[in-house]
């Protein structure tokens, strides 16, 4: 029986905490950066968790 793939977007992107949660980076801050305000850049900067409605999805990528 061969290995189940996981994807390799998904793989890239996103983290596994220590508790089993999902870690992921912020959207729109990889250019045209000039248009957006320190204050909005400086927000996406940290990273989150995957919201509860993505979770499935995202565990089902990442063969969790």
């Amino acid at each position: 029986m061969p290995k189940v793939k996981v994807k390799s977007g998904a793989k890239k992107r996103f983290k596994v905490t220590g508790t089993g949660k999902i870690k992921r980076k912020h959207a729109f801050k990889s250019h045209i950066l000039t248009k957006k305000s320190t204050k909005r850049k400086r927000g996406l900067t940290h990273a989150t968790l995957v919201s509860n409605a993505d979770m499935n999805n995202v565990k089902a990528m990442l063969q969790l």
